[in-house]
């Protein structure tokens, strides 16, 4: 007898990553693609559609194919586009509308959202959230992303984009951000953020720092982390600041939702410790007293190199869970 299977699919700037995975988030195939190949979106399905139909063909003896998952820059669950992605070529800053086209192409059920929503379903259906129905998950990597689950069900808002905490105003008139505003939460709370809190404590201390041998270029947040780990001033120093401003707002975004847990991923997340500590002081410091005690703060259990079509995939066993897409 076949199992059911779906299609995990996570559109990069770089490669869109694709995988077929069973419930049990066993991937059967998976592969890539380069995203900007070509300028011309056809030219992209036909790249895509190819690959991924060689790929669901190696597998058909054992599996049906259910539907098909993705999570994209500025995908929206509302309406099923992906909405003036920036870094996608073949946009060319207009709505793309991605679920319409899937479908047509494979026949079968397709659903869209953001890459870190897609992670907070994956958390949901295959990580340490699978028992609760409240909870956030923040990515950190190159911004600050955030996926809100309430009652069981993601957060999307009445246009499909609620929850962008990374987008909260942390600093009056502080850095610029890419999305044109000032003193965002991403710019000091993200791989790039902490390496620009380092330069900027490296001008303010005189303490000896092995990161004042970096350019800017040149630093990265796994660097910082192994300096922190030999005691740095200034590495310990920019994880203490940056856990402070993640603390803060945390302890705003709970008095909105009331989760369970904050779940933290990405390549900032990986400094364990020197995140979590200090993000946990000032979030307790910055709580309300009726959820003192009550929101747990922990490392996801997601695996780092598949968490974006598990959680594409998660997002498309949901929506059949649901028979929304059936």
């Amino acid at each position: 007898m076949k199992k059911d299977a779906v299609v995990g699919i996570d559109i990069g700037g770089t490669f869109v990553k694709y995988a077929i995975i069973d419930i049990s988030a066993n991937i059967l195939a998976e592969g890539s693609i380069p995203t900007d190949k070509s300028d011309n979106l056809d030219d992209f399905l036909d790249d895509l559609t190819t690959t991924l139909g060689d790929a669901i063909r190696k597998v058909s003896a054992i599996t049906d194919v259910r539907g098909i998952g993705v999570g994209a820059p500025c995908g929206n669950y509302k309406n099923g586009c992906i909405e003036y992605a920036v870094n996608l070529k073949w946009t060319q800053g207009k709505q793309v509308p991605m679920v319409e086209l899937l479908q047509k192409r494979f026949s079968v059920p397709v659903a869209i959202t953001n890459d870190a929503n897609a992670a907070a379903l994956g958390e949901m259906i295959y990580g340490k959230a699978k028992d609760m129905k409240d909870f956030i998950l923040i990515t950190l990597g190159t911004g600050l992303g955030s996926g809100l689950v309430t009652n069981g069900e993601l957060l999307y808002g009445h246009d499909g984009f609620a929850g962008e905490i990374g987008h909260v105003i942390a600093r009056e008139n502080g850095r610029n951000c890419a999305c044109g505003r000032r003193g965002c939460l991403e710019t000091y709370v993200s791989a790039p953020g902490i390496v620009r809190t380092v330069f900027e404590l490296l001008a303010e201390y005189n303490h000896p720092s092995e990161l004042r041998d970096y350019s800017f270029n040149g630093l990265t947040s796994e660097i910082i982390y192994h300096a922190a780990t030999r005691n740095d001033f200034i590495a310990l120093k920019a994880f203490e600041l940056t856990g402070k401003l993640l603390g803060i707002k945390l302890a705003d975004a709970v008095a909105h939702t009331s989760p369970e847990a904050i779940f933290l991923f990405g390549g900032l997340a990986k400094a364990g410790e020197f995140i979590l500590k200090p993000t946990r002081e000032s979030f307790n410091n910055n709580v309300l007293k009726n959820y003192q005690g009550k929101v747990a703060i922990e490392l996801s259990s997601l695996p780092e190199g598949n968490v974006a079509v598990l959680g594409a995939s998660a997002l498309i066993w949901t929506e059949l869970n649901k028979g929304k897409t059936l």
